[in-house]
């Protein structure tokens, strides 16, 4: 049997075949109709070569994903799949072979648009995709926020701006026991936080043959199901552990007559890789970038002679890939096949990174709840800040073992709060989306795959106490502040787009988030270090005083600070200058696009907020839009797979005028879910392939 490309409602693609390459083959080729531009997009960021096309903006990327290796690092990782997996290994070729037959027909507009042709995929490019796609979510430039407001405020500071970070990637995920179900069966639902791209980052498909039946959410650029699938009788969901498995190293570095040496920790001058290699950036004049490499890791800021500031500083990354060859590809052939939880388990023994809190659930009533990936074991410190590369005690010395959980009254909730795997951590985000959640979920003894949605569409913001105490506390206030205080206090302190309170509150929110990074004691810290501009992200303070709002307004003594009359302050400032609208009116979906948009539509309103369990991330202080928010949801169902339910922020399609580019975006703002289709005789049958 050749492959066959079924179609549902939705226009999401349902892959049958005869054997699992085949099947591979086809959802590289459906990938590349549907994701075309998307999937040439990422190749060039995993390749580092998006600024030929993108222009100046892409550079800074450009010069990270040179700089960490990532392009050669995902040659090497396929290189020891070939060597340890190779079925893995030519599954994946087929993959890229579909991908190449795709884009060799495709006509996607973004390429007229800019004169650019597709590219060609290699084997180990779904790899370099996968690397690119997660070598930030970890958050290393953390490491460099706490060093810089360690420098301003001393370390105490740490602790208090510590909290789910700009930058950071997140989730909802919860596991429902058959006991507390009306099927009997258990759900596992929840919602990838991530920033929202247009098209999305992920793919919902269904993957057929012989081996396995499998329907979930994919990685355009990436075969099989990594993250969220469901097999018919066992399904598996992951929300981010937040684990710091990264290191950064201060690297002392001296130029000789043969190249570049590193100063190692047995005090002993050793000699660094070096290369040059150019990027072309479109209208501008190309650049040539000094890629270094020590024992530690690939040098990814600085150099010799320093930052680009003078500041004598050199930063090397060591990640787990880098280091092993191994990017847990050897993972996915197993989860497609998986029939029980235990399967799931055995499969996620090879994972990786990023490194994930997994829920799983099998039709035999099995359930897992783990954490998988990769954490070096190596000293405090290095989890904390960039360490001296010249000082012994800093060398990684194994793994961690992943740790396990349970479930408490048949339920696990995680929303990458502290939970199984704090001991792989430092920073967590707050407990307030998993709280809620659990809170919802004991609200009822029994649970149905239909009752999920309410739960991903919850817009309680707990997070908001803090502030409103404050409020609470003011007296001697104009008579326009008092009238905004009482609005607030009467506010019901869900953020919904059609509520006047949650604009109000934003409003004021951002006031006080503005009030307290002018202030003397934090304003110095606004002035961030040289660092590559892909990084400052991490080091921006007004979006690190609007995370970390609630430890700086709870605080006994931060530095010196008058909450209240920063809390008054903002309060006469928007009681002068009220919101005209409701919180949808400025909370509006802003997501990242290669290229501008030239529909004209505007973008929708969103409910929700950060600390929401719909969370949609704007920046207080800076702006209202989200760039962040669930970018799939799904609902799987272990009675009955039909029963499962999933949504993206868009649609199935990637090409600009399809009828399937955003066709999704009603049932995701309203928080339905499309149905899961598996029956291929209710499919529209679109090629033999």
């Amino acid at each position: 049997m050749s492959a066959e490309t079924y179609r549902d409602a939705w226009g999401i693609p349902h892959l049958r075949a005869a054997t699992a390459g085949e099947l591979a083959r086809a959802q590289g080729r459906v990938t590349a109709r549907d994701r075309a531009w998307q999937l040439e997009v990422e190749r060039h960021r995993a390749q580092g070569t998006s600024a030929s096309f993108l222009g100046p903006g892409a550079l800074s990327w450009d010069r990270l994903a040179r700089r960490a290796r990532l392009a050669d690092t995902a040659r090497r990782c396929f290189a020891a799949l070939e060597d340890k997996d190779p079925e893995t290994a030519a599954w994946v070729r087929e993959y890229t072979d579909g991908v190449n037959e795709g884009l060799a027909a495709c006509d996607a507009p973004e390429f007229a648009r800019t004169g650019l042709a597709p590219g060609r995929w290699e084997p180990w490019t779904p790899l370099a995709v996968w690397l690119a796609t997660h070598i930030l979510f970890a958050g290393f430039p953390a490491k460099l926020w706490r060093e810089h407001i360690t420098a301003h405020l001393g370390p105490d500071a740490v602790a208090l701006f510590a909290t789910d970070g700009p930058g950071t990637a997140g989730s909802n995920g919860w596991l429902v026991s058959g006991e507390r179900t009306v099927t009997g069966h258990a759900i596992v639902a929840g919602d990838p936080h991530r920033f929202i791209e247009d098209p999305g980052v992920y793919q919902q498909i269904h993957l057929s043959c012989p081996e396995f039946d499998v329907v979930g959410l994919a990685v355009p650029g990436v075969p099989g199901i990594a993250h969220f699938g469901h097999t018919g009788t066992v399904a598996w969901a992951i929300t981010n552990a937040m684990a710091d498995y990264q290191d950064l190293y201060r690297e002392r570095l001296r130029r000789t007559g043969a190249g570049v040496e590193a100063l190692g920790p047995d005090g002993t001058w050793h000699r660094a890789a070096r290369h040059t290699e150019t990027i072309h950036v479109a209208g501008e004049d190309s650049v040539e970038v000094e890629v270094i490499e020590t024992d530690r890791g690939p040098v990814i800021a600085g150099g010799p002679e320093g930052l680009d500031d003078g500041t004598p500083a050199a930063l090397s990354l060591r990640y787990p890939p880098r280091v092993t060859a191994d990017l847990g590809f050897g993972a996915l052939l197993p989860l497609l096949r998986a029939r029980r939880v235990a399967d799931v388990d055995r499969a996620l023994d090879a994972w990786a990174e990023p490194v994930n809190v997994v829920q799983a659930a099998d039709t035999e009533g099995g359930l897992l709840h783990r954490v998988a990936g990769r954490v070096p074991v190596r000293a405090t410190a290095n989890r904390l800040r960039p360490v001296p590369a010249w000082e012994p005690g800093h060398a990684w010395t194994g793994w961690h073992t992943p740790p396990r959980a349970g479930l408490t009254d048949g339920v696990a909730v995680m929303a990458n709060q502290r939970g199984p795997a704090t001991p792989l951590g430092v920073e967590f985000a707050p407990p307030h989306r998993a709280d809620r959640i659990a809170a919802l979920l004991a609200g009822k003894e029994r649970w149905s795959a239909a009752d999920m949605p309410a739960l991903h569409t919850d817009t309680h913001l707990a997070s908001a106490g803090p502030l409103l105490d404050l409020v609470t506390a003011l007296d001697g206030l104009s008579p326009g502040a008092a009238a905004l205080r009482d609005r607030l206090l009467a506010w019901d302190r869900h953020m919904d787009a059609d509520s006047a309170g949650a604009a109000a509150y934003a409003a004021v929110r951002g006031a006080v988030v503005r009030h307290l990074a002018a202030h003397p004691a934090l304003a110095p810290a606004a002035v961030p270090p040289a660092y590559p501009e892909v990084l400052q992200p991490w080091l921006a303070l007004v979006p690190r005083i609007a995370y970390a709002l609630e430890h700086l307004l709870r605080a006994e003594d931060p530095y010196g600070i008058d909450r209240a009359e920063a809390v008054r302050a903002a309060l006469e400032e928007v009681a002068a200058e009220p919101p005209a609208g409701t919180w949808g009116d400025t909370h509006r979906l802003a997501p990242w696009r290669a290229l501008p948009d030239t529909s004209g539509s505007p973008e929708p309103g969103l409910s929700g907020d950060h600390d929401c369990v719909l969370c949609t991330s704007a920046v207080p202080g800076l702006t209202d839009r989200a760039a962040r928010g669930p970018a799939a949801r799904y609902v799987w169902d272990l009675a009955d797979r039909r029963r499962s339910g999933w949504v993206v922020p868009h649609g199935a399609s990637g090409v600009p005028g399809s009828p399937h580019h955003r066709d999704q975006q009603p049932l995701w703002l309203g928080g339905e879910l499309a149905p899961v289709v598996t029956d291929f005789d209710r499919l529209t049958k679109e090629t033999d392939d």
